[in-house]
């Protein structure tokens, strides 16, 4: 039996219970699927070696059981970085200017929010952006042109309505 074949037929009589053993282990289904798969990816790179052991399945195991760990380890390593930092910095919400300018910004056709967005906020020169859009750079410049003057009315049309509320 080829390779593959043998570890098809190895994988299929014993995917259920390793899946099972690292969900009891772990705690979490979603978890456990990721260690057994990568448990059985590892398996397989070094299957032609593993094949020929008394127990195979215990070595996928025993894989899956040690990245569960690691797993672990890399969590508590991270909380207790998290303690010694303290608390992030509280992060204020935007302003009322930048919601306006994201709402405005969605009204806009999407060709027109990319080069405004590329042009304005990333700084991008308009050939930058014409590569990147797969455009000629004229329309990147009609694109910019037509959004800013949608943008100004757009915005024009919030302040006129803060100041009548």
């Amino acid at each position: 039996m080829g390779d593959s074949a043998s570890f098809d037929q190895f994988y299929r009589g014993t995917h259920k219970r390793v899946l099972t053993y690292l969900y009891a282990v772990s705690g979490d289904l979603t978890s456990a699927q990721d260690l057994t798969q990568e448990a059985y990816a590892r398996a397989w790179q070094r299957w032609s070696r593993i094949s020929r052991y008394e127990d195979p399945e215990a070595w996928v195991r025993t894989v899956g059981w040690r990245l569960a760990s690691n797993r672990w380890r890399a969590a508590a390593r991270w909380l207790s970085a998290r303690r010694r930092l303290g608390p992030p910095e509280p992060v204020p919400g935007p302003s009322a200017e930048h919601i306006a300018l994201t709402r405005a910004l969605q009204q806009l056709p999407a060709a027109q929010r990319a080069a405004i967005v590329l042009h304005h906020l990333y700084g991008m020169p308009v050939g930058e952006i014409a590569a990147e859009l797969g455009t000629p750079e004229g329309t990147v410049k009609a694109r910019l042109s037509r959004g800013r003057a949608a943008l100004a009315a757009l915005l024009s049309e919030k302040q006129e309505e803060t100041a009548h509320a």
